[in-house]
């Protein structure tokens, strides 16, 4: 079947509309058109409707023998509250060069319902770089956050209703690490007692809750490579430990097989496309600063047999989710990037050149939008400590600069002075958020000579080191800490990890994204400081450990003014209202 021609997409308009009237206005083409254009085949889908669609896994089978495309991670700074636009910059690059004339494929994690709710707002892009049809985007989409709420409560469930009936395995109670899970900001839930109201009811505990996208279950569908691997990880997780010190898993409790069962069609990625009808994957979504931060490796490498040109990002700064996506996704997948793209905004800098306090909905502060090159310079070392993290993995690294109104010439060419000084292959002003594809034509160029470029790609550190060796080496070669303390707790676990053989794994650390360091408030690039591990906790079906660094949030609260007060429906028309 031959592939139909793009259809039409919007005209930028002037002033720039919310992101929800553009994507409403927006023209979409049929999925089955999308994937056509792709190199994908009808019998590659399972549809959703007219507008989604997912993919199955055997197109991996079908697709083997063609050559892969070019593999581009995009990344930030250290995130301020004026926000960086990475997703926004993610699609704008795609769409740019699908207007240079390449097939690009986004993949992009799908948004918890807890920020889209919460405060944080949607995350498919903005203005005329976004994954439309935007309002599915950022609620249920195909059901693949519901599959992982339920295969992970099915097991909490399963604990308790073993000890319940005897506790054959002879769980120890004080043990158990795994807690339930809902994908909806609630405080309320954080520590709960379960198993109250008599002997009926089950034997009481203390537990609590963690949003969805928090959930091992979640990292090891972003991390698994197809059916079987999956059920071989959900057998792995570790729920706690018997009486004997023993791990006890999922396999244990005989729950790992309907656990597959309720995610099996969540294996399979979601098909979007673009504001300019370019392909894109929704894969998985979870959270960087507590798991690994990065869409599924099956979208990637469904992609990346399909395009020219495949585009992802990673959760937060570089030393988050960028840092993970290279020791830890790119371990999984056997994949290497062959460029990172580094997001960044002037004004942002400047508030890590210690400028601004930022308050919500009120307007930025006057030292925000007004020429300060010294404040510039100052908070550019927290992007060139960004591009020297890049480097250290030996890919190419461009910054794309998301220029806004108040922004002067002084200051851009100061800002790519000081990027290519630092070993930036370029440093590129865009304006995709305002022009869609057209204001990213310049990124685009410079990604695709980047990814020309010679890389020597290398881990930060080889899996066969000690937990305590591959800890030391992110938090001095990444975050530039002077040293690791390891707090009692935190000795305890490496002692029993050890024993475990969970020490070959390789290291997820849950750190603040504010700072380099562990303390939100210390911005830029801190120096003097020793990094805290106050415990490290084990993600065995993730196959990772991840140390705690800090007091680290699995289920946030909402604010006093929460999002969802905006979202309603219109009863005449049926459309959604006031989702950003």
């Amino acid at each position: 079947m031959t592939a139909p021609a793009v259809g039409p997409y919007n005209t930028p308009r002037k002033p720039v509309p919310s992101d929800l009237d553009i994507a409403q206005e927006a023209p979409i083409d049929p999925i089955l058109d999308v994937a056509l254009r792709a190199g994908l085949e009808a019998d590659d889908l399972e549809l959703h409707g007219k507008y989604k669609a997912k993919v199955h896994l055997d197109v991996l089978e079908r697709l083997k023998d063609k050559p892969l495309g070019k593999y581009i991670d995009v990344t930030a700074i250290t995130p301020t509250p004026l926000g960086e636009g990475k997703t926004t910059t993610l699609v704008g690059l795609a769409q740019g060069l699908g207007q240079l004339g390449h097939n690009a494929f986004t993949c992009i994690r799908q948004p918890s319902m807890g920020p889209t709710f919460g405060i944080k707002g949607g995350a498919a892009g903005g203005g005329y770089a976004q994954v439309i049809p935007m309002e599915d985007f950022n609620l249920h989409l195909t059901g693949d956050l519901h599959a992982v709420s339920m295969a992970h409560n099915l097991l909490s469930a399963a604990i308790d209703n073993h000890i319940h009936h005897g506790n054959a395995l002879n769980i120890n109670p004080f043990s158990i690490t795994w807690n339930r899970v809902v994908d909806l900001n609630d405080r309320a839930l954080r520590d709960v007692v379960v198993g109250l109201g008599g002997r009926l009811n089950g034997r009481p505990r203390e537990s609590g809750f963690d949003i969805s996208v928090a959930s091992e279950v979640m990292a090891i569908l972003a991390l698994t490579t197809d059916l079987k691997d999956l059920r071989e990880r959900l057998g792995r997780i570790v729920i706690g430990t018997n009486m004997d010190g023993e791990a006890v898993t999922a396999e244990d409790l005989k729950c790992a097989g309907a656990m597959t069962v309720l995610m099996k069609d969540a294996l399979q990625p979601t098909l979007l496309q673009t504001l300019e009808h370019g392909p894109a994957f929704i894969h998985a979504g979870p959270f960087a600063n507590i798991a690994h931060g990065n869409s599924s490796v099956i979208a990637d490498r469904i992609a990346l047999r399909l395009a020219d040109y495949v585009v992802t990002e990673s959760g937060f700064g570089a030393d988050i989710g960028m840092e993970k996506f290279m020791d830890i996704k790119c371990r999984v997948s056997g994949l290497s990037p062959d460029c990172v793209v580094l997001v960044a905004t002037i004004r942002a800098l400047k508030m890590h050149g210690g400028l601004g306090n930022v308050i919500a909905g009120k307007p930025l502060p006057p030292e925000l939008v007004t020429e300060n090159l010294e404040a510039l310079e100052k908070g550019a070392a927290n992007m060139v400590h960004h591009i020297g993290i890049a480097k250290q993995f030996g890919v190419p690294v461009v910054v794309a600069v998301n220029r806004f109104g108040p922004d002067t010439d002084n200051e851009v060419a100061l800002l790519e002075k000081i990027a290519l000084e630092a070993g930036a292959e370029a440093a590129v002003m865009t304006d995709h958020w305002a022009e869609g594809g057209a204001g990213s034509v310049d990124l685009a160029k410079a990604v695709t000579e980047a990814c020309e470029k010679p890389k020597d790609f290398k881990f930060l550190y080889e899996l066969d080191a000690s937990i305590e060796e591959k800890i030391e080496t992110i938090a001095t070669k990444v975050y530039g800490a002077d040293g690791v303390d390891f707090l009692p707790d935190a000795k305890k676990k490496i002692t029993l990890y050890e024993r475990l053989g969970f020490d070959k794994l390789p290291i997820c650390m849950a750190k603040t994204h504010l700072s380099l360091s562990h303390l939100p408030r210390l911005k830029g690039v801190p120096k003097g400081f020793r990094l805290p591990v106050r415990d490290i906790r084990a993600s065995v079906g993730a196959g990772f450990l991840y140390p705690l660094c800090g007091n680290m949030m699995t289920m946030p609260g909402l604010p006093s003014k929460p999002a969802f007060e905006n979202v309603d429906i219109d009863l005449e028309t049926g459309r959604i209202v006031g989702l950003f």
